[in-house]
C-alpha cells in the first residue's frame, strides 16, 4: 500500500507542476499578443520566474507535508 501512494503522490505532483507551468505559459502568451497588458512586458520575465517558484514551492510542500 505505501508503494502505491508513494507513486499517487509523484504523479499527483508532476501534474501540479505541470498544469503550473502550462498556466504560466498561457499567462506569458496572452501577456505577449493582448495589447493592453502591453505594460507588462517590461515585467514578464520576473513574473515567469516567481510563478514557476510558486508552482515548485507548491508541489514541494505537498509532498512534504503529506501524511504518511
Amino acid at each position: 500500500m505505501k508503494v502505491i501512494l508513494s507513486i499517487y503522490n509523484f504523479i499527483v505532483g508532476d501534474m501540479i507542476i505541470l498544469i503550473g507551468v502550462l498556466l504560466t505559459v498561457a499567462l506569458m502568451a496572452l501577456i505577449n499578443t493582448v495589447s493592453a497588458l502591453a505594460p507588462l512586458r517590461a515585467v514578464s520575465g520576473a513574473i515567469l520566474i516567481i510563478v514557476v517558484l510558486a508552482v515548485l514551492v507548491a508541489s514541494l510542500s505537498r509532498e512534504a507535508f503529506a501524511r504518511r
